[in-house]
């Protein structure tokens, strides 16, 4: 049997990054490699998120220790900056972006990765962020974008899809919010918080 394709995944431990090493397995034919960075995550447990992905399916599950190096590149030179986008939103998921997309191509070379996957939508300004930098700083890896390619349309699709393949997810149709956070601040996405005309309701920030 000819050996597999590797693919390095940026790996959050959320809801479309654990769906994604199960569904890159099966509808790719790659073995998946999960990397954590840690940027600051203030509510995460990042080696239950790393032990989590080998539970998942992942050949291999790391967490990369980046902070020291997001404050000295990033951080310090956005508070020269006074770095906010409208005068108000401290851009906290973009700053994060350029150091992680950094650790992805160092791992993809380091282990002889074919592939790098993501797991942002193909709605948003993320995907370009990853898509751009990968191939800024090697342009012979190819990128995956499972969440673009997949049948799965909604969140709860993906919670039914997790549910039936074993696959342990923080999301509850309860609690259906996505959460990116890291030294720089919290951004908070998904549920009622798709409608602009909605305001956010308390529980999100707890």
């Amino acid at each position: 049997m000819a050996e597999r394709e590797k693919c390095v995944l940026a790996y959050s431990g959320g809801l479309d990054t654990s769906v994604a090493i199960r569904w890159l397995q099966d509808n790719k034919d790659v073995d998946v490699i999960a990397l954590a960075i840690d940027v600051g995550q203030e509510r995460q447990d990042l080696e239950f998120v790393r032990t989590k992905a080998l539970g998942i399916g992942a050949i291999s599950s790391i967490v990369a220790d980046v902070r020291e190096e997001y404050v000295e590149e990033f951080l310090s030179k956005a508070l020269k900056a006074n770095a906010l986008y409208e005068n108000k939103y401290p851009l906290v998921s973009a700053l994060s972006r350029p150091i992680i997309v950094k650790h992805l191509v160092e791992a993809a070379h380091k282990y002889q990765a074919r592939y790098i996957a993501h797991g942002c939508t193909g709605k948003g300004n993320d995907q370009v962020r990853f898509e751009v930098g990968i191939a800024a700083l090697d342009p012979d890896l190819v990128v995956l974008a499972p969440v673009r390619e997949w049948e799965l349309k909604t969140r709860e699709q993906e919670m039914e899809y997790a549910a039936k393949n074993g696959i342990p997810v923080p999301t509850t149709k309860d609690n259906p919010y996505s959460i990116d956070d890291n030294l720089w601040g919290r951004a908070i996405e998904c549920g009622v918080l798709e409608d602009p005309w909605v305001e956010p309701p308390a529980d999100i920030y707890t």
